[in-house]
């Protein structure tokens, strides 16, 4: 019977399988990565949330200002600061464009930031917010045109934090948007400051949305990248909850929730409104009409300033890398984002660990390395009780193969006889399995990391240009494909020929998947099966030493 080595390979047809579902979740969106059409102007009809009010005929923006303020002429205000270069639309006071100087467009375009956030006639993404309700400025028929001091701010040199202030004159209100920009990050917060000038209560909501085609961030070719890319947030009955722009066309979402955040989701990276953390906000996810527009965002309780009084409603987004440690400080939850699928518990201490690692050394290629050493280390006894039980199994492989010519007719006598031979050899025909199939979350956790870690972005190691993407001349899936067949050779060969030439097609197989991830992934397994070889070819050589050393 040789039902323990069905179970190795169900294992390992287990993991091709789920790696391969994996990629091609990331391909999924690829069919829908060409340009799309340009998309209609932000004051579409649909794009304005409806406040959240306590009765339901609470008009929307009826200021005779706001009415005149739509003939005045909008502008672009540029941003620049160390991390962020931010183009702010005066109409609506929207941010239409973000890009990253310290995250470059392609490997060999360092001059060429990496631009997040655009908005222009192929494709729609952009931050929008504003106020709604009795005296909110935007409203469906239109949206206020801010004015500024001047069209372009940059943070001075030895400066922490950088105001840009946009302002509008309501009837009976004074209304600054203020942007407050700060050295080193990537978040922004986005306030409104109300000077009530009138004789009656000022009320109205504030919202913020992410208004965004399905446009994909990247074309790969065949198992090229391309992970998830949609909506998520936080709600109460889940830490993070993510909708496909498939599931947003089918259904929309609506929920309720203290504090909170609503995202938009790429590969590496993430662009998010995070609204007062101490009011109750109600969020939204849904599609704009029949068009290829989806809105993702939140509104929240509303302001009342009182006659002569100011008040300020409190807001931020994020629009940059998914960075664990950034995140988790912004939000709880927010650093959910930085996908590492439903074995999360594990990778995020593998990251913090690999983390770690690279603060001492300054190395991600060293760090990946060292970072599989010490997992062989931890689990480097129960690699040693697999290894040795399969050593033990190689050596009745010739009594496995007499037992086949002789009974592989009969079933139940094969298994019968199979058994006896295993009690005395003393052999346990799961040893070789369990301790692999402990291991294998380890495995598949630190696979995530290495797949969703942005610091691994164009970063060099060795010949190798970017661990990011392919090894550019295919040595490291060639040696891991090796390394594969060397360990595979220490092992039992099944004694049914069919199964024998599955396991002598694997490390082929493996090779093919293999030449195309990224190559911080594959160093990770070349370290990895060269590590198990050496230990199971020693552990291989003392036990026939000493089967040598009894005869």
């Amino acid at each position: 019977m040789d039902w323990q080595k069905n179970l190795l390979l169900a294992a390992m047809a287990a993991v091709v399988i789920m790696l391969i579902m994996r990629w091609d979740d990331f391909q999924q969106a690829k069919i829908a990565s060409q340009p799309v059409q340009a998309q209609a102007s932000a004051s579409a009809t649909g794009d304005i949330p409806n406040p959240i009010a306590s009765a339901s005929d609470v008009p929307q923006s009826t200021d005779s200002s706001e009415a005149s303020s739509q003939q005045a002429s909008e502008q672009n205000i540029q941003v620049n600061t160390d991390t962020l270069h931010v183009r702010i639309n005066t109409k609506g006071g929207d941010v239409t464009h973000v890009a990253l100087p310290q995250h470059y467009a392609e490997i060999d375009t360092p001059d060429q930031p990496f631009v997040l956030i655009e908005n222009n006639a192929s494709e729609t993404y952009s931050l929008q917010s504003g106020l709604i309700g009795q005296n909110g400025t935007d409203s469906s028929s239109g949206r206020p045109v801010f004015s500024s001091e001047a069209t372009e701010y940059s943070l001075a040199e030895g400066a922490d934090t950088l105001v840009v202030d946009l302002t509008h004159q309501q009837d009976s209100a004074t209304i600054t948007k203020r942007f407050t920009f700060y050295r080193g990050e990537y978040r922004v917060e986005v306030d409104y400051l109300v000077q009530n000038t009138g004789d009656q209560p000022w009320q109205a909501s504030l919202y913020g949305q992410i208004k965004r085609d399905s446009h994909e961030p990247y074309a790969g070719t065949g198992f090229g990248m391309q992970p998830f890319v949609g909506a998520a947030l936080t709600t109460n009955d889940e830490r993070y909850k993510k909708f496909s722009f498939d599931d947003l066309e089918d259904e929309s979402f609506k929920t309720q929730i203290t504090g909170g955040w609503v995202s938009m989701v790429q590969h590496y990276f993430i662009s998010a409104w995070i609204p007062d953390q101490q009011q109750t906000n109600n969020y939204f996810l849904r599609q704009q009409g029949n068009q290829d527009l989806f809105l993702m965002g939140f509104t929240s309780a509303p302001l009342v300033v009182a006659p002569g009084q100011s008040g300020t409603i409190k807001s931020q987004f994020y629009a940059g890398p998914k960075d664990t440690e950034k995140l988790e400080q912004i939000a709880p939850y927010l650093d959910l984002t930085v996908d590492y699928g439903w074995l999360w518990w594990l990778a995020k201490p593998l990251f913090s660990v690999l983390d770690w690692i690279y603060g001492l050394i300054g190395n991600w290629g060293l760090a990946i390395i060292l970072l599989t050493v010490l997992i062989k280390a931890v689990f480097f006894k129960l690699s040693a009780t697999s290894y040795r039980s399969m050593a033990r199994m190689r050596k009745l492989a010739p009594k496995m193969k007499e037992l086949k010519e002789r009974y592989g007719d009969d079933r139940q006598k094969m298994s019968q006889e199979t058994m006896k031979l295993y009690r005395d050899e003393k052999v346990n025909p799961l040893g070789g399995c369990l301790p692999m199939l402990i291991q294998m979350p380890v495995f598949l956790a630190l696979y995530w990391v290495l797949m969703e870690s942005v610091e691994l972005r164009h970063t060099p190691f060795l010949w190798i240009p970017d661990l990011s993407v392919k090894d550019p001349i295919f040595i490291l899936p060639l040696l891991m494909g090796f390394t594969m067949w060397l360990t595979m050779r220490l092992n039992p060969e099944p004694p049914d020929p069919m199964q024998a030439k599955i396991m002598q097609f694997m490390p082929v197989v493996f090779t093919v998947m293999f030449l195309w991830f990224p190559a911080g992934l594959v160093l990770y397994w070349v370290t990895n099966n060269t590590l198990s070889f050496l230990q199971q070819m020693v552990i291989t050589r003392q036990i026939e030493k000493a089967d040598n050393a009894k005869s």
